[in-house]
């Protein structure tokens, strides 16, 4: 079958299959069409040939884009070539979905095939009576390491760590570990490092697989290992694990216990994904939206956001209460509440942009005690200058449209007082929400928002009531 741009889906297809995107990197909706058709009609050799070239990305694509019953009936119909590290490339719903509808033996004999990491990936969300007896069924070492993964808390490099590796004692040759990794048919499929221990498992050193290729048989481990000075804690935040790959340019790293014993390893393919998911989780919270994701049900998505805009619904009466006080001005001049958004819009912008900077410095540990006070007078002298221009344009602006000179100053003081105000707020509200350990990064937009309305309210009508000598 072929789309209307000369793609073919069948057997002249490579391993590689970037013909199945389009040049925005959409998946076609002509494969799509044609993956749905062979379902519908259980064409299982054209859904084999076509579908199970693809790549485990590619394969997660296309059940995203295709309806949850078509999903559930290609795995059905693909059965054991349904390749199940796919699942991690999916969302969290529509990962539940699939699997739910599988029964737990499938799923036993599809995680003896997958990476320990992958396949901690699917079984964790999944309740504990199946986590059990998925796990029975496994081979007892395999149980095991899978059991202890299970073990750590979420999110930790434990959770994300794959328990295959390759680890010699330092009195071994180069030899016996080149035999080793050849002979020895549990190994993982890739690695970069050959770990080294003592004989109680604690991690010695390390040695790079291009630094076995240039030494000599006869050489002792011992001789040419390096020391790991950057093990990670198997308890350790993914996020930090995260920072240490960034900061030492890491292409995998041992994961340790409270023992120092090795009991993984993390590579830079999964921290990718770390990276990813906590910059989406950071974007998210900053909208108030939680961890949601667009596979979520109306009523999952509407939990998620609701508590947000309850507390946005009290900080807007604070604003609105302001404004009350200033009922009788607003009365003796229209103008006043024509202008009111302009200032309001201009300051939560300006809070946002400088709240935004903070965040983003705090995730990444940019922003510390060593510069703080730098950043913060950098912020409030950028908030002076962008109130300074704004101002101008903004005074004048009002000042011709109503024909009154003095509103155009009273509007441009206020503009400077709120610019001020937005970019403090933008740099301290963060700042003292991860100081006293809350999340900066979901919280700080409403905060700031209701600074800059309440700020800006009160400098614009209070000003116009004392300059313009109006009642308040």
């Amino acid at each position: 079958m072929s789309d209307e741009q000369g793609t073919t889906f069948g057997a002249g297809a490579t391993d590689s299959n970037p013909d199945i995107y389009d040049e925005d990197g959409v998946i076609r909706p002509n494969f799509v069409m044609h993956v749905a058709a062979a379902i519908a009609d259980r064409d299982t050799l054209a859904l084999g040939r076509d579908v199970g070239r693809l790549h485990q990305s590619e394969l997660g694509d296309l059940l995203e884009a295709l309806q949850p019953e078509q999903r559930r009936a290609l795995v059905d119909l693909l059965g054991s070539d349904f390749d199940f590290s796919s699942l991690t490339e999916v969302d969290e719903a529509i990962r539940l979905d699939i699997v739910d509808n599988l029964p737990n033996e499938q799923i036993a004999l599809a995680v003896q095939e997958l990476d320990s990491d992958d396949a901690v990936y699917i079984l964790e969300d999944l309740d504990q009576e199946d986590q059990d007896e998925i796990l029975a069924q496994l081979p007892f070492t395999e149980r095991v390491r899978l059991r202890r993964s299970l073990a750590y808390p979420e999110e930790t490099a434990g959770r994300r760590m794959q328990t295959e590796f390759v680890a010699v004692p330092p009195f071994w040759t180069v030899g016996q570990t080149i035999d080793y990794m050849r002979e020895d048919k549990d190994l993982p499929d890739r690695f970069s490092q050959v770990f080294v221990i003592d004989p109680a498992f604690k991690l010695v050193g390390a040695v790079d697989l291009d630094q076995i290729l240039r030494t000599k048989r006869t050489v002792r481990i011992g001789d040419v290992m390096h020391e790991t000075r950057h093990a990670i804690p198997a308890t350790m935040d993914q996020e930090e694990a995260a920072r240490e790959f960034e900061q030492y340019d890491l292409l995998s790293a041992a994961v340790v216990d409270e023992n120092d014993r090795l009991v993984g390893v993390l590579t830079i393919d999964d921290v990718v994904d770390v990276i990813q998911q906590e910059a989406e989780e950071d974007l998210l919270r900053m909208g108030g939206v939680g961890d949601e994701e667009l596979s979520d049900t109306i009523v999952a998505t509407s939990r998620s956001r609701v508590p947000w805009l309850l507390v946005n619904l009290v900080t807007a009466f604070v604003s609105a209460s302001v404004i009350s006080l200033f009922g009788a001005t607003i009365e003796q001049m229209v103008a006043l509440a024509v202008l009111m958004p302009v200032v309001a819009s201009l300051g939560g912008n300006a809070g946002t942009q400088t709240m935004t900077v903070t965040v983003r410095a705090l995730a990444t540990r940019d922003l510390d005690i060593y510069n703080a006070g730098r950043v913060i007078r950098r912020e409030v002298m950028v908030g002076l200058l962008n109130g300074a221009v704004i101002a101008t344009l903004l005074g004048a602006v009002a000042a011709i449209w109503f024909q009154n000179a003095d509103l155009g100053l009273v509007i441009a003081s206020a503009m400077v007082v709120n610019m001020f105000a937005a970019a403090l707020a933008g740099i301290l509200i963060p700042l003292l929400l991860d100081r006293f350990g809350a999340d900066p990064a979901i919280s700080s937009s409403i905060f700031t928002t209701m600074v800059t309305d309440v700020i800006g309210f009160l400098a614009f009508l209070g000003l116009a009531s004392w300059w313009l000598d109006l009642p308040s």
